[in-house]
């Protein structure tokens, strides 16, 4: 009997720029949960239809040391339930499915040197942790770039009793190492040590995806992948507060053609897939559509 496949939604930031149709600012997708938390819970509704399962809540950036530069440090509390709040509507509406709080890097993507201390770090996810945890089904750790960045969220997050699904970011042309430089492998002691239930791969090309699930399908236990859809990690993303449009999109990424590594991955044992930046609902709807006609049950 074949395994049941989770499916991920995709973007939901970059969604949400693409129907508002103005610029972005590095904080316009969190922002707007506190003018418009309903567009939020649309791109959720429209992942559900696509056939996602998991609505991932619109929280990546909402992180203190990450408002404090907007003076919206104030608005946490607000931003972390109103993103909990608009998953959990679209997925009622919907009338089944889960949500996962998402939980990004402090400070930057992609930029595990401003990583803070281990001990500093999980001081700091503590209050977020704790607030989103009891509101959702599992917890989503994405975008760990190293393995200090791995062991200072997971120190946090065993505080928890809620499923805690890890992802790694892998350099852009080498699948086997983070983003750090540190081997992928090295992840192993890492999440054995802490309760993860299942680890992934995201916000990487697919092409390093294909790279990287070998190895941390020798983990023994769940695993899969959500990747993105940029060109590269550009320079000029590398800041402290950047905005998306400072990284450009594949033209050789669409549905039919992403989700021919997906399909690819889930043939090779993965179970949990979806899509992260660039990747949308029609990306999405695709995935399940073939996941559909190899047999699989989408759960």
């Amino acid at each position: 009997m074949k395994e049941a496949i989770t499916l991920l939604d995709g973007s939901v930031g970059q969604e949400l720029v693409k129907k508002f149709g103005k610029k972005p600012t590095p904080l316009w997708s969190t922002e707007i949960m506190l003018k418009n938390p309903e567009m939020v819970s649309n791109i959720h509704s429209a992942y559900f239809e696509a056939g996602a399962t998991i609505a991932t809540t619109n929280s990546y950036t909402v992180l203190r040391d990450r408002l404090k530069h907007f003076n919206l440090e104030h608005e946490v509390h607000n931003l972390w339930n109103s993103s909990v709040e608009a998953a959990c509507n679209a997925r009622n509406n919907f009338g089944s499915g889960r949500v996962a709080g998402s939980i990004g890097p402090l400070i930057a993507s992609y930029r595990p040197d401003l990583c803070p201390a281990i001990d500093e770090a999980s001081k700091i996810y503590d209050e977020k942790i704790a607030n989103i945890a009891p509101k959702v089904d599992i917890l989503l750790v994405e975008t760990v770039s190293s393995l200090k960045q791995a062991k200072g969220v997971l120190a946090s997050t065993d505080k928890e009793n809620k499923p805690v699904w890890i992802s790694f970011s892998v350099d852009d042309q080498d699948g086997t190492k983070l983003r750090s430089g540190e081997n992928l492998k090295d992840i192993e002691p890492i999440i054995n040590d802490h309760s993860v239930e299942a680890v992934l791969i995201n916000c990487s090309p697919p092409e390093a995806v294909d790279n990287a699930l070998p190895i941390i399908s020798k983990m023994n236990k769940p695993f899969g992948a959500y990747a993105n859809g940029f060109s590269k990690i550009s320079k000029g993303f590398l800041t402290e507060r950047p905005t998306v449009d400072a990284l450009a999109a594949r033209k050789d990424l669409g549905p039919e053609e992403y989700s021919n590594f997906v399909i690819d991955w889930v043939r090779n044992g993965a179970t949990i897939v979806g899509g992260c930046c660039e990747i949308g609902p029609t990306h999405i709807s695709k995935i399940a559509k073939k996941i559909h006609e190899l047999g699989f049950q989408i759960i």
